[in-house]
């Protein structure tokens, strides 16, 4: 066996700390358990499966990706077991533990203007593509686009939550940036059982929010965020819609308040999307009355924001409570 034997099958995790009504239960499933570290592993191997069979991804060829580090650490681990050269494009957002992840495996990083619009040249998309077409032979996972993003999910997640807890789940929650987690698990537990809810998480500055309420994109409400892997400024062709019942938006303090709390009272050490799922698993929990169960994914490890989220100096440099233990805030 080699380490891609090892992605899927993670633990769902109750959480028990939270404020909800009697009766209606909350499940998180442990993503960061998979080997690379993030609920990404799972795409990344379907898509070069893929390409493998049908020769689109032929021996020591470059990879090469745009990522908010997670779906890069995936490709990275899975091209150095299988002889690829990788090159990767981020937002500046991104922290440095994760660049210095994608660079131990191997891969070569181009950091790119988190201020960037969609349509320029230094965007991280579009410099990737810009490598991808000047690099002959070379594949483009274009995870925002490719339904198989969402078949891996569909395949894979959502029978596994399925398996697990069954005709008990009463919602589905989950932020989104490719879309390919909400709308595969979705598309899933939905083909078992139509009422099953999903709600999309998106966060303050994405577009999202306002384009499932009103069919809008207004480049005006695109604005900065700390959040890593929610969100976008465009319209990613793997996020359907369709399957997703409700949106609600959450802001950075709202999502790196829960990630306290998980640490501080759940034992789990998890990302600022994490933070994010929890804290709208929370919001749809309290919506329901028993029996109910709500379910969510843990994305990937707060190993990867320890100078971020969960460094002290750094929330207060950024505005977030002021020093105050964010712990607290969680069931406000």
């Amino acid at each position: 066996m080699n380490v891609q034997s090892f992605i899927g099958g993670t633990p769902l995790v109750e959480l028990r700390t939270f404020d909800v009504p009697a009766g209606v239960r909350i499940f998180a499933k442990a993503e960061f358990m998979n080997p690379g570290g993030s609920i990404k592993d799972r795409i990344v191997r379907h898509i070069l499966d893929d390409a493998e069979r049908r020769g689109l991804l032929r021996p020591g060829a470059t990879i090469v990706e745009n990522t908010s580090g997670n779906t890069g650490a995936a490709i990275a681990m899975l091209a150095a077991t299988r002889g690829y050269r990788v090159v990767l494009t981020m937002p500046d957002k991104v922290s440095e533990e994760k660049r210095d992840t994608l660079r131990a495996l191997g891969a070569e990083v181009i950091v790119c203007p988190t201020s960037a619009p969609p349509d320029s040249a230094e965007h991280y998309v579009t410099c990737a593509r810009r490598i991808h077409a000047e690099t002959p032979g070379s594949f483009m996972l274009n995870q925002y686009d490719n339904p198989l993003n969402a078949e891996a999910h569909f395949r894979s997640t959502g029978p596994e939550i399925w398996e697990a807890l069954g005709r008990s789940v009463t919602a589905f929650v989950a932020s989104g940036s490719t879309g390919g987690t909400i709308s595969g698990t979705s598309r899933f537990l939905k083909s078992r059982n139509p009422s099953v809810t999903s709600v999309l998480l998106d966060p303050v500055g994405s577009i999202y929010h306002r384009y499932f309420h009103e069919g809008v994109v207004d480049p005006a409400q695109i604005a900065p965020y700390f959040v890593e892997g929610a969100g976008e400024d465009h319209l990613a062709k793997c996020m359907d819609f369709s399957v997703v019942d409700d949106v609600l938006q959450f802001t950075d303090a709202d999502a790196f308040a829960t990630c306290r709390h998980l640490a501080e009272r759940e034992g789990l050490l998890c990302g600022g999307t994490s933070g994010a799922n929890v804290w709208g698993a929370v919001r749809v929990a309290r919506s329901l009355r028993e029996p109910a169960t709500v379910v969510t994914v843990l994305p990937d490890s707060g190993s990867k924001y320890i100078s971020k989220v969960y460094n002290r100096d750094w929330l207060v440099r950024n505005g977030f409570a002021a020093g105050r233990d964010l712990s607290l805030e969680t069931t406000a």
